[in-house]
């Protein structure tokens, strides 16, 4: 669902102030880079955390009796706290991948949050990455996603995700039982009302394109 968001890899890596990783190309340049959702969202108030907690705890709960070899697979790095920023929405989210106890926790954007591991990128571009659509070595050599602090564990958990291959709307209808048939449902109107957005983000991102283009041939021309 995620797939042709990101064309294929070609940029430096940036995983985070002072350490990039070697052997990248150079970036992409501005027009080229993965869709972001519309600054708006990012202002909008958060969801309220009363009511996102349990959502968010019953999801990863279901993650690890579903995957257990995916939690199994982190080994020590299951008890780190990797902090997941998608920069254009208004939280942040905080991941403790542990096969004991797993915690999801979202936080509003600015609140204090300790972690040892972060992982930041477009919404879009994380989500694409979680589901396996997109190479996440591609995203990290084009900072469309910057790593920082413990770079071992975010290579740790990427490398988990992509072998569990999930498929998040199944896991979501999983993880919530009784309302799990309503979601089934859903999911044709929510695949095309995301699909529509990705459009619409696309023809957006193209006029913008066109129009830095126009004005550099008219400041090139008035030189």
């Amino acid at each position: 669902m995620l797939d042709d968001l990101y064309p294929p890899p070609g940029g430096k890596a940036q995983t985070g102030p002072g350490d990039a990783l070697d052997g990248a190309p150079e970036a992409r340049s501005e027009n080229q880079k993965p869709l972001r959702l519309p600054g708006l969202v990012r202002r909008l108030p958060p969801p309220p955390g009363f009511l996102m907690a349990p959502l968010l705890q019953a999801f990863v709960t279901s993650l690890l009796k579903r995957h257990p070899e995916m939690f199994e697979r982190l080994g020590d790095y299951g008890e780190r706290r990797f902090l997941i920023d998608p920069v254009d929405l208004p939280f942040v989210l905080m991941l403790v991948p542990s096969p004991k106890r797993p915690l999801l926790i979202m936080k509003n954007r600015g609140a204090p949050v300790p972690w040892q591991a972060a992982v930041r990128g477009p919404a879009l571009a994380l989500l694409a990455m979680a589901q396996g659509e997109a190479d996440g070595d591609a995203l990290f050599f084009t900072r469309d996603i910057v790593i920082e602090g413990d770079t071992e564990a975010v290579l740790a958990l990427r490398n988990a995700l992509d072998d569990a291959a999930l498929d998040l709307f199944e896991e979501f209808e999983a993880a919530f039982g009784p309302l799990s048939g309503a979601m089934r449902r859903l999911r044709p109107a929510a695949v095309a009302l995301f699909e529509g957005l990705r459009r619409a983000l696309t023809q957006l991102e193209r006029l913008k394109a066109g129009a830095d283009t126009q004005n550099g041939d008219k400041a090139t021309a008035r030189a």
